[in-house]
């Protein structure tokens, strides 16, 4: 990965009343990457995505974008890159290429926003009103906006919010394909799946403060989180020799479940293997690994809120 920050906040504070939303964070944005802002709604992503963008001034801090200042260099900033809002929308009876033609026209330096348009999967909507486009197609529409400018840097807030699960991945290909294109992308999200599968780097925030930022992987990995063990059992299971294997830590009911909780290679033969000893049945046995969402939970000590 290139090493070059083309993001650098440092210190940055706001405050709406006796309301903290963030509270002196600190963290850089390296060229060419897919970096991921990630935590529960409430958390202070949003408000700091703005303020990087220069939507909003910070209380404290500094704040650099392709060493401007987002504040003071706001107008030559936005000529470099590209944002799709979290909430966000055209009048019902604009068309498709009607509003591209509309956000070329901000800038200086455009992409022809045809082969953009077949790119996104959208090369039959450019005569459609955007009241007349589906969930899914409105988020293509918000990201081809947002890239009309040939922007170096692309900030996507909650991209994925409110689409099926189809949807959603076809977004996570469109947005490795925006990086194979060379350009940096800074994402909020508070799905932990998301941020696993798509960023190279994730910072995860919570009440306004950086409780971690790395790889998903090397978070996963400093964790050392247990492995999950989740079948159906027989009427003849009984839980007692499960804790005596010594790769098992616990064992948990979840209604007609079972959860076996352990480390090691040996964890899912050991429990296979005394299971036919004691004539158990394993149905629906699966083997889960841990997650960016179990890193959360071990560092904020509680489930993911909204």
């Amino acid at each position: 990965m290139n090493r070059t920050a083309v993001v650098t906040v440092e210190g940055l504070r706001k405050v709406y009343g006796q309301v903290v939303a963030v509270d002196g964070i600190s963290f850089q944005v390296y060229q060419g990457e897919i970096f991921g802002m990630v935590g529960p709604n409430g958390a202070g992503k949003t408000t700091t995505i703005e303020c990087v963008q220069g939507l909003r001034v910070p209380d404290e801090g500094t704040i650099r974008v392709l060493g401007l200042d987002p504040q003071r260099d706001g107008y030559h900033l936005r000529e470099r890159i590209g944002v799709q809002l979290q909430e966000s929308a055209l009048p019902d009876r604009i068309r498709v290429r009607e509003a591209l033609d509309l956000y070329a026209s901000f800038y200086s330096r455009t992409r022809d926003w045809r082969p953009l348009l077949e790119q996104l999967g959208l090369g039959d909507c450019a005569d459609r009103y955007y009241l007349k486009l589906s969930g899914g197609q409105k988020q293509r529409l918000a990201i081809a906006l947002a890239l009309v400018g040939n922007p170096e840097i692309l900030f996507l807030d909650e991209l994925t919010t409110g689409l099926d699960p189809q949807a959603r991945r076809a977004m996570w290909d469109l947005v490795r394909d925006i990086r194979q294109q060379g350009v940096t992308v800074f994402l909020t999200t508070h799905y932990m799946e998301e941020a696993e599968r798509l960023c190279d780097r994730v910072l995860i925030i919570d009440r306004g403060r950086i409780v971690a930022l790395d790889t998903p992987e090397a978070l996963i990995a400093k964790l050392g989180s247990e492995t999950r063990l989740v079948f159906t059992p027989g009427d003849a299971f009984r839980p007692g020799p499960l804790l005596a294997l010594p790769p098992v830590s616990r064992v948990e009911r979840a209604g007609e479940r079972v959860v076996v909780y352990g480390r090691g290679d040996g964890l899912l033969s050991s429990v296979v293997r005394l299971a036919e000893e004691q004539g158990w049945s394993l149905r629906n046995l699966r083997v889960e690994e841990p997650t960016l969402e179990d890193v959360f939970l071990t560092l904020t000590g509680r489930q993911m809120r909204g």
